[in-house]
This record gives structure tokens, C-alpha cells and sequence, in this order.
């Protein structure tokens, strides 16, 4: 996963979800918007990545996710069917909520926004 902060841009000019798209991507990248305690939002791109087999999520955060294109397929630890999302769709993933992204689209590039938050 490749991490960048853009904290500094969002204070110089607007930040545009669907701007500075990279084409392609061995790893998913994770941007960080806005962080300001007590919550993190960031832009995530995916083209194809998925969680590794037996890698599970479990975080100390609470997590709202809304895909904004592409699409998803997340797993949530014992649930049978996997969630899948499109654009529009949003999943409130409360902390400790144990999940996994199973799949993103390979054809299309999958544009998450992700809100975190302590309570």
C-alpha cells in the first residue's frame, strides 16, 4: 500500500476526487485529505488490489466507506456472501468490524472515500 498525505494541497486549493489519477498502480494508494483529530478522511485508488488470503482488518478506528466509481467486493468475517459495491454505495464498517476487500474492478479504476473516526 503507498501512502501520501495531502493535507498540505487541501489548505492551498480545492481538492478534486477525480483529479491526479494514476493510470497504473501496483499497489493500492491511500491519500490522506484531511486529518484532524478526531477524524481521517481519505481518498484510496484501487486497480485490481485486493487484501491478501487470510488478511483481515481489524481496526481500532470506525470506518464509513462510499466507492465513488469502480467497484468492490468486501467480505465481513463470518458473513457467506461477500458485499459488493458500486458507485454510490456506502458501508459503515463500526471498529473491530473484522473485513477484508476480497476484489476491485481490473477494468476500471475504483475511487474510495473513507471517513475514520475514535468515539
Amino acid at each position: 500500500m503507498i501512502e501520501e498525505d495531502c493535507t498540505e494541497d487541501m489548505k492551498k486549493s480545492p481538492f478534486n476526487f477525480f483529479q491526479d489519477i494514476p493510470q497504473a498502480l501496483s499497489e493500492e494508494l491511500v491519500e490522506k485529505v484531511l486529518s484532524t483529530p478526531p477524524v481521517r478522511i481519505e481518498r484510496i485508488i484501487s486497480n485490481g488490489q485486493s487484501s491478501p488470503q487470510g488478511f483481515w482488518y481489524d481496526q481500532d478506528e470506525h470506518e464509513w466507506v462510499a466507492v465513488l466509481s469502480g467497484e468492490a467486493l468486501v467480505e465481513l468475517e463470518g458473513h457467506k456472501e461477500f458485499i459488493k459495491l458500486v458507485p454510490g454505495d456506502t458501508l459503515h464498517l463500526p471498529a473491530h468490524t473484522k473485513h477484508r476487500i476480497e476484489s476491485t474492478a481490473l477494468l476500471q479504476t475504483t475511487i474510495w472515500l473513507a471517513v475514520f473516526w475514535i468515539s
